[in-house]
């Protein structure tokens, strides 16, 4: 089985499937815990493949993330019981008979960002990054909201002789899309100060930003959400990195 397979296994408190356990989950956060992000692709398939009202799943996923195959906990029954049903229900999924599939497919739940900040497990204020020769790449998890900046503070001033700053943007789950503009730290945030901009990026989609910068330096990312409804809020994660600045080819 090794061969063909990958075996892994999640929690459902992990992925706040069993609601009575959310206050579980937000005291294990507080204590240091780091939340596990469910706008990952893998989550979304784990989720998208969860039977109602199951307490567990096996699921089977392609190296695509396609749902192959699913076998809930409490239906372990003929044909698919004991060591032999269970080599059958892996066939049949490697084979593209979608054993267990043949019902409604769960959409997958939607991130509650609200809460993750509520807990601490996100913070959306306060964000310094510093970016060295010898740690050229960081991540930042938090989020943002409609009609006001979220600021990530990015401190590039070790690398003397420039550099080309790299900053790649996932954005969350939530019905809100993000504009990511980038600023000197010393002037006002608005449109005409822009050094560079990730515009109207959709929810689960990605982009990035590249911006060269001839000296050392400190930087003000900030992130927006296009609506005109203040209470909307969605996550982001971007990977915010220094590389050389690529040579310029003779033509």
């Amino acid at each position: 089985m090794n061969e063909h397979f990958i075996n892994t296994w999640i929690s459902n408190v992990e992925l706040e499937r069993t609601p009575n356990k959310k206050q579980l989950i937000r005291l294990r956060r507080q204590q240091g815990f780091r939340p596990f992000d469910k706008t990952h692709p893998l989550a979304q398939a784990i989720m998208k493949g969860w039977k109602k009202h199951s307490p567990a799943d096996t699921l089977v996923l392609s190296p695509e993330l396609e749902l192959l195959g699913r076998l809930p906990v409490n239906e372990r029954g003929a044909p698919y019981n004991g060591t032999k049903g269970y080599h059958l229900f892996l066939r049949e999924s490697i084979d593209g008979k979608l054993p267990g599939l043949n019902e409604d497919i769960l959409e997958p739940t939607k991130t509650d960002w609200d809460t993750l900040v509520e807990s601490g497990a996100i913070v959306d204020n306060g964000l310094n990054i510093v970016l060295t020769n010898g740690k050229p790449e960081q991540e930042v998890l938090s989020v943002f909201r409609a009609q006001e900046y979220t600021i990530v503070e990015i401190d590039v001033t070790a690398y003397k002789d420039g550099g080309m700053l790299s900053i790649e943007v996932w954005i969350g789950d939530a019905d809100l899309s993000g504009t990511f503009d980038l600023f000197a730290s010393s002037v006002e945030l608005v449109p005409e100060n822009v050094l560079a901009s990730a515009k109207n990026i959709p929810p689960n989609e990605r982009k990035t930003i590249n911006y060269r910068f001839d000296k050392g330096h400190v930087f003000k990312l900030g992130a927006i959400g296009n609506s005109s409804e203040k209470t909307k809020i969605n996550g982001f994660m971007a990977n915010i990195s220094v590389k050389p600045v690529p040579e310029d080819k003779d033509e």
